[in-house]
């Protein structure tokens, strides 16, 4: 799943630590996040949706694969 977390994050200025506080996970999960090695769950995606103000799909695209071609 591709995200815009760092764009955001770095936007308000905000340390991997300091996001990671704001929304109750560790420094590692926003590492992971952001480096696409790990998809949050749904309420983590919600709890940073609302922690930016923004909806979900701001932060977060799946990678669409072609089926069948």
């Amino acid at each position: 799943m591709n995200n815009e977390i760092d764009t955001y994050r770095e936007r308000e200025g905000l340390s991997q630590g300091e996001l990671a506080t704001a929304v109750g996970v560790s420094r590692q999960t926003i590492n992971a996040i952001e480096r696409e090695r790990y998809d949050p769950s749904l309420e983590l995606a919600f709890k940073l949706a609302m922690f930016f103000d923004c909806e979900v799909e701001a932060l977060f695209s799946p990678e669409i694969e072609s089926f069948g071609e």
